[in-house]
């Protein structure tokens, strides 16, 4: 006599083992950004120990960071979120060109923000070598600046996957955690414009 396996004890569809790697990818995706929050989080503390430790904590000379030029390029860096927002929206819809359009926009504006970032460098007039603060300012902006490319690059990843024939039709994953990347950036930003050129 044969006895038929009980339902519950299926083989699971190749659709549900594909979720539910999916989920796991995007799970480890967010311990990702949880590490690189702390890395920061050290960063800022030291900034703030080194600032409140210090008997002169600008460079000689100077007095404080013109901050309107950097106020806008940081508008332009966090609208980009939005911008981001809409292109997922579109991506939900099935309009592709729509995610296309404004994903590209999204990338232009971050080229942006580091074009603007580079014309402050070569404005300023202290090096990383300018005692604690000069040290803390290009580290800290550096290190934001290199998340801001790597942001593209993967957007620009997302980008050309695409064009592929129906590659998005499910939904994406690499979308979502590069999506989640470029908030992240754009909060640690505000909270580095403040710490640097507010409380400078």
């Amino acid at each position: 006599m044969t006895i038929s396996p009980p339902l519950d004890a299926a083989a699971p569809s190749p659709e549900s083992h594909e979720a539910a790697h999916a989920n796991y990818s995007l799970t480890g995706f967010i311990i990702f950004l949880c590490s690189e929050s702390v890395i920061f989080l050290a960063f800022f503390s030291g900034y703030a120990v080194l600032k409140l430790s210090a008997l002169q904590w600008l460079p000689p000379g100077v007095e404080g960071l013109e901050w309107r030029t950097p106020l806008l390029y940081t508008v332009v860096l966090v609208s980009s979120s939005g911008t981001v927002a809409l292109a997922e929206h579109f991506l939900s819809k099935g309009q592709i060109w729509g995610f296309r359009a404004f994903w590209l926009l999204s990338m232009a504006m971050g080229a942006v923000f580091l074009y603007g970032q580079a014309i402050e460098w070569r404005s300023l007039d202290f090096g990383i070598t300018s005692g604690s603060f000069g040290s803390c300012f290009y580290l800290l902006t550096g290190f934001h600046g290199l998340h801001v490319l790597s942001g593209i690059l993967l957007m620009a990843l997302m980008l050309q996957r695409s064009f592929r024939p129906a590659n998005y039709a499910a939904g994406e994953q690499g979308v979502i955690a590069t999506s989640l990347f470029w908030h992240f950036v754009d909060v640690i930003w505000v909270l580095l414009f403040l710490l640097l050129y507010a409380w400078s």
